[in-house]
């Protein structure tokens, strides 16, 4: 999930870049949003984690 923001963080550096300035807003505004709602199921697994005591599986 962190690889579609820095996607549309991408798309939004090259679209401000060529001035296409409406673009760019809107390809920050998703990238933003998916960064934060990847936070926030990173911190979630996380804590289910902590709370549910199970480890991850080694491979």
């Amino acid at each position: 999930m962190f690889g579609w923001a820095i996607t549309f963080l991408v798309v939004a550096l090259i679209a401000a870049v060529l001035g296409f300035g409406g673009i760019a807003g809107a390809a920050v505004g998703i990238a933003k949003i998916i960064f934060f709602v990847a936070l926030a199921l990173l911190v979630i697994s996380l804590v289910y984690g902590v709370v549910t005591g199970r480890r991850p599986p080694v491979a």
